[in-house]
């Protein structure tokens, strides 16, 4: 029984689409104009800007007096509220398990956040356990958070995959463990060149398929 390890935001469950939507929301809810859009997306980075910048960020652009707390709190909620889970997603999770895998997220995150996303869209019951980096206190890509994860379902790491979009954290991370990787490139080129995925699809499902023809 392999480990399949995968990366939450924008792998398991879309983070790009709930963004855009809470914020094109927001923008027009505050009276700014729909281009800001481009600028928005621009300071969230796909997420990896920290949470309390964003929401100066935007404070100090439209001279708001909303207090940064609840822009945080607006931050992570509105991104939950337009959050699904694929259908074909789970689906393929079901295929990979009944194939033998046991499939377990690894994510960096907020331990409230990300929990919150696992368990209101339903994946929790694709999962068999998941690692949040909050939580146990290290991040991808540090080689513990990958042992813990294994250690959560009591596995061990050899023989196992990773499956993730970000170069660094989740194919640099499998590459410091000795893991084979699939990266969802999402329409990007590999650029990083001390390392490289085993395998480059444009989405989970194609991931999971290319695991199980491994």
């Amino acid at each position: 029984m392999p480990l399949l390890l995968l990366d939450l935001d924008n792998t398991l469950l879309d983070r790009a689409g709930p963004f855009r939507t809470w914020a094109q929301g927001f923008l027009a809810e505050i009276g700014a104009p729909e281009s800001d859009i481009d600028w928005l997306l621009s300071v969230d980075a796909d997420g990896l800007t920290n949470r309390w910048d964003v929401a100066d960020a935007i404070r100090d652009r439209y001279r708001l007096r909303i207090p940064s707390i609840d822009l945080v709190e607006a931050l992570h909620e509105g991104v939950v509220e337009y959050t699904r889970l694929d259908p074909l997603i789970a689906c393929a999770l079901r295929i990979a398990d009944d194939a033998g895998w046991v499939p377990v997220a690894v994510t960096n995150g907020t331990e409230r956040l990300q929990e919150m996303k696992i368990r209101r869209t339903g994946l929790d019951r694709y999962l068999a356990d998941w690692v949040i980096s909050e939580e146990v206190g290290v991040s991808k890509p540090n080689p513990r958070i990958f042992a813990l994860a294994a250690e959560r379902v009591r596995m061990r790491l050899r023989g196992a995959w990773m499956i993730g979009d970000s170069p660094e954290a989740d194919i640099g991370g499998a590459a410091a463990v000795g893991l084979p990787s699939v990266w969802l490139h999402r329409g990007r080129r590999w650029m990083e060149r001390r390392y490289a995925p085993t395998k480059t699809v444009d989405g989970l499902i194609a991931a999971v398929a290319a695991v199980l023809a491994s």
